[in-house]
């Protein structure tokens, strides 16, 4: 019986996805020199059982099909490339912040946050509704500033300028973090009148980018049950960046002199 190939081709990834590309070389060489009828243990290189049975499958589903050993060897090594590709190329995380379980492991929305900042090496943007009572982001923001970012920051105005916050969050940033470039929404199309800033999000040299429901305030931050998103590489975060830097130049928003 010829075993069919996508299920080879599945448990071929099924086994790249748990055993490490250094292991993986070692077993793609051993398998290269293989005869059809050879004998091969999965203990010969995995100690543990579940890496075990995953190698079991596919040599069993080889045995079944007209591949030879090479071939065999050259699927794994491509397999363990591609995902590492992927990996390297394209990375997501959950974030959390609120109650939490023993069940799934998450990261609270403030260390997503300053790892973004941090990361930064050359610009940073970071939009909120509002900002307020965050002392370890303004200490982030600090130190990007002093090692040479340049940070620019988008927040909702308060009611006096034309926004719908009762607080001028933008003057009380410009006060606390006067090296960021700071920017509001005020002059908007009829389509978007009475729009806020509502977007939550900072991204960092367009590389590496968080997209969360928490505003830029003590509770969101450690308490209130907010979720998002970090994400490394690709395009995501390139294009986010760009789109912030876009709304700056065509003077959607403006501008705090």
């Amino acid at each position: 019986m010829t075993v069919d190939m996508n299920s080879l081709l599945k448990s071929i990834f099924e086994l790249v996805e748990q055993v490490s590309p250094k292991k993986l070389e070692q077993v793609a060489d051993h398998i290269a020199l293989l005869e059809s009828n050879s004998t091969i243990k999965s203990t010969d290189f995995f100690s543990t059982p579940a890496a075990g049975r995953l190698f079991d499958k596919v040599i069993n589903e080889w045995r079944s099909s007209d591949i030879s050993a090479q071939e065999l060897a050259g699927m794994i090594r491509g397999a363990s490339h591609a995902l590492n590709m992927a990996k390297n190329e394209v990375s997501t995380e959950l974030i959390w912040t609120g109650p939490t379980t023993p069940i799934v492991s998450t990261r609270r929305t403030e260390q997503a946050l300053i790892e973004v900042i941090d990361s930064s090496a050359s610009n940073l943007f970071v939009v909120s509704f509002v900002a307020y009572e965050i002392p370890l982001f303004a200490s982030a923001i600090e130190n990007a500033i002093n090692r040479g970012v340049t940070v620019s920051l988008l927040l909702e105005s308060s009611d006096k300028h034309g926004g719908s916050v009762t607080i001028d969050v933008i003057g009380k940033m410009k006060q606390a973090l006067p090296g960021v470039n700071l920017y509001c929404w005020e002059s908007k199309d009829t389509e978007f009148e009475g729009a806020k800033v509502h977007a939550k999000v900072a991204v960092a040299d367009h590389k590496k980018c968080f997209i969360s429901s928490a505003n830029l305030t003590g509770h969101a931050m450690n308490k209130n049950m907010e979720a998002g998103v970090i994400i490394t590489g690709g395009h995501v975060p390139d294009n986010l960046h760009r789109h912030l830097d876009a709304l700056v130049k065509t003077g959607v928003i403006e501008t705090i002199t």
